[in-house]
């Protein structure tokens, strides 16, 4: 691992890094994809597939079919689905306990003011399956949606070169009663969820990791569609001191090492535990911190997609972290516990957007109108101040529909 000092250029590069900083070579490629599916639909998506994932397909064979689902379950076993059900609980328990009530004024005078909270009409999941089948990405953003109350779910992932989708993907979004499958991946598939082909209709909002050609193709599209955001790869930040344990340390980081591209980072206030790690781990970065206090500082610039805090109390620390897609406390709270089982989605922002950004929750899926009624005494109480305003503004026709409730003159006719 390579140790980063506190005034060097390599940790300013750390918080300053960005997704697109050096990624802007895809961005023209992208947008040639984008508008070639927005002509041409179906029959780009075909092109695409057969060029970047090998597989020749018939338009009709970019749907999953229900033989194919079946067919999933073949070498699909028991335990598997013990483990699945196991898992997808906490992954439930968790959102049924997010709670997003709508508000509610009244007064007096005959104002109400409210919200109407309703779940979008149709959400569009990407999981990927190029470097590795993301199994796991389909029950930590279906089961959000579900509890959200969507309806309409739809899946898209790259096929293999045999044009087929890995069956533990295909079985798991059957489980959780998804059927509406498409053998689509990369931009093309971001493309046609929002804009919608012959063979796939479009959705309201596009959930999910992807690669960087999956990311700026939501960049892009953001605004024909909504998204949750843009994630880059995977990331972690260990917390650790004089107490902590070695060996977990160096498990946690080569694991995270195991994502492409991934950044692992370690930071300590003991010597010890860097002179222990340094050599044990081939990639990634340790920063020396003079205590905790400043370890939660280098923490809060780098506003990573994880933080393991691997010291005693760790509580403590938690509660001084503000940036941070998700926050493990303790030897027993590992990044994968979170990857794959404990509950909260891991779907998480990355490349410092969690200073701004937050995990996939209910709100994800979920719009709201504002509800405003106004007795004739209470708009009466509020027209001269909205006539000063929109004077001001030189929007006069505004005041004078206010001022039109309180006229005694009839319109003509």
């Amino acid at each position: 691992m390579k140790i980063l000092s506190q005034n060097s250029q390599g940790l300013q590069k750390l918080y300053n890094r960005h997704l697109y900083a050096h990624k802007k070579h895809v961005d023209e490629k992208v947008r040639r994809i984008i508008e070639d599916v927005r002509i041409n639909g179906d029959e780009a998506l075909i092109k695409y597939t057969k060029k970047y994932d090998k597989a020749k397909l018939k338009i009709k064979q970019l749907k999953v079919i229900e033989n194919e689902i079946s067919g999933s379950f073949q070498n699909i076993t028991s335990d598997f689905i013990a483990a699945l059900k196991a898992i997808t609980h906490n992954v439930s328990l968790f959102y049924k306990k997010q709670n997003h009530k709508p508000c509610r004024v009244r007064d007096d005078d005959g104002v109400l003011l409210k919200e109407n909270i309703h779940p979008l009409e149709a959400v569009g999941i990407y999981v990927p399956a190029g470097t590795a089948p993301l199994v796991s990405t389909v029950y930590m953003t279906v089961i959000p949606a579900k509890e959200a109350g969507v309806k309409r779910i739809v899946i898209v992932t790259p096929p293999d070169k045999n044009g087929q989708i890995n069956p533990y993907i295909l079985a798991v979004a059957n489980l959780l009663k998804v059927n509406e499958i498409y053998k689509v991946g990369g931009a093309q598939a971001i493309a046609a969820l929002a804009f919608g082909t012959k063979t796939i209709p479009r959705v309201d909002k596009i959930i999910g990791p992807g690669n960087m050609f999956v990311t700026e193709a939501k960049r892009q599209l953001f605004g024909f569609v909504d998204i949750d955001m843009l994630a880059g790869p995977s990331e972690l930040v260990i917390i650790a001191n004089r107490h902590s344990n070695p060996n977990y340390i160096i498990a946690d980081l080569e694991g995270q090492l195991e994502h492409a591209g991934g950044l692992a980072v370690l930071v300590t206030t003991s010597r010890q535990i860097i002179k222990q790690i340094r050599k044990k781990v081939n990639k990634g970065y340790i920063i020396y911190a003079k205590n905790i206090e400043e370890a939660v500082d280098i923490v809060n610039r780098i506003a990573p997609e994880h933080v393991q805090i691997l010291t005693n109390n760790p509580e403590s620390i938690a509660k001084k972290i503000r940036n941070a897609g998700a926050i493990f406390l303790g030897p027993y709270s590992p990044t994968a516990l979170g990857d794959y089982a404990a509950g909260p989605s891991h779907v998480l922002p990355t490349m410092g957007s969690a200073r701004f950004f937050s995990g996939l929750g209910l709100s994800d899926f979920m719009k709201k109108s504002h509800i405003i009624s106004y007795s004739k005494r209470a708009l009466e109480k509020i027209k001269d101040p909205i006539e000063r305003i929109a004077t001001i503004e030189g929007l006069t026709k505004h005041s004078e529909s206010i001022n039109a409730r309180f006229s005694a003159t009839l319109p003509n006719g």
